[in-house]
């Protein structure tokens, strides 16, 4: 009887949530709307984010088009986030025109619409889809453990390496916050992502002393977070033992760009539903939107030089450099 591989494990993990959600969307009115309600786009994301992985690991091809059926339903559900979330925010604020309101409400049914699509399109509700894709991984060439974690070693040290040169070749300078901010923020994201989709292969190991320096990342709020927890290492026969402190400051550089992009974003979407909503040019949006959000909300140009700021810190200190500790057999 041959045993499953780690690889393989990990997709099946999180095609099984996947399947059970699918599942049940496919009786419910609005299929999309209730996936995105129950976080179809957890396990999406973790196997987009296997595929990733792999691609550069072993069978390129296959699993490139895997990442890309994966990413499309995630963009799918993505993008009826960006809009729910701002409609429900911006609900509460009663200086929003009602016009404004209604376009944004209407991008959003626009966007659940396209997913109902894709999802009918795509056979993803029948189950047609997740049965080929599990064929398809059979008989990928999956590694052992050991050969399995060194090639993910390497794929951090390579990821790291890239992202470096992504703000090095802009030479730190923002200017336009989807091209800069949320580029720089998702290939850092997916170095957090791995974690969770490698169910429990990689853990944390907090070494002492930490470098004074640290101090700064290790708010509450990141210490405490969800995404933070390893899953548990029982079942894997080998761990990469990351450095928590510095896995720390990847993660609250993610969360301040974060916070930084949504801010831009919420001027941006202003301006798209000011233009559009009230026949506005460019310039007399730009002045409402920043009217609408309020004077102690940062221009976009103050965002950009914070995201700057943020950047330069955390990459001055090396901290990727610093991630990973090794590769141990557990006991």
């Amino acid at each position: 009887m041959s045993t499953i591989s780690p690889g393989q494990k990990r997709f099946n993990y999180f095609l099984t949530q996947a399947q059970e959600l699918l599942t049940k969307a496919a009786g419910q009115k609005n299929p999309a709307l209730w996936l995105y309600r129950n976080n179809l786009r957890t396990p999406m994301f973790m196997l987009e984010g296997l595929s990733r992985l792999y691609a550069t690991i072993h069978n390129e091809k296959r699993f490139s088009k895997l990442k890309d059926q994966f990413k499309t339903l995630e963009d799918g559900l993505g993008a009826i986030d960006y809009y729910a979330a701002f409609a429900a925010e911006f609900a509460a604020n009663k200086k929003i025109p009602a016009p404004v309101l209604k376009y944004i409400k209407a991008e959003m049914n626009s966007r659940i619409a396209a997913l109902n699509l894709i999802l009918d399109d795509k056979d993803w509700l029948s189950g047609k889809r997740i049965s080929k894709i599990n064929k398809k991984l059979v008989d990928a060439d999956w590694l052992d453990s050991l050969t399995d974690l060194n090639a993910v070693k390497a794929h951090y040290v390579e990821e790291s390496a890239k992202i470096s040169g992504f703000v090095n070749d802009i030479n730190f300078h923002f200017d336009n916050m989807e091209e800069d901010v949320h580029e720089l923020r998702r290939k850092l994201r997916w170095l957090s992502i791995y974690p969770q989709a490698l169910c429990g292969s990689i853990q944390l190991n907090d070494s002492k002393p930490k470098a004074k320096y640290l101090a700064k990342y290790l708010t509450k709020e990141i210490l405490g977070s969800p995404y933070n927890v390893m899953p548990a290492a029982a079942g894997n026969e080998h761990i990469l033992q990351f450095e928590k402190n510095y896995f720390m400051s990847l993660s609250w550089t993610i969360a301040e760009l974060g916070k930084l992009k949504d801010s831009g974003l919420r001027i941006h979407l202003l301006i798209e539903a000011l233009k559009a909503a009230a026949g506005m040019n460019e310039a007399d949006a730009y002045k409402k939107a920043h009217q609408l959000v309020g004077a102690k909300h940062p221009s976009l140009p103050q965002l950009l030089d914070t995201a700057e700021e943020r950047a330069k810190t955390f990459f001055a200190e090396k901290n990727l450099d610093k991630l990973i500790k090794g590769i141990i057999k557990q006991k």
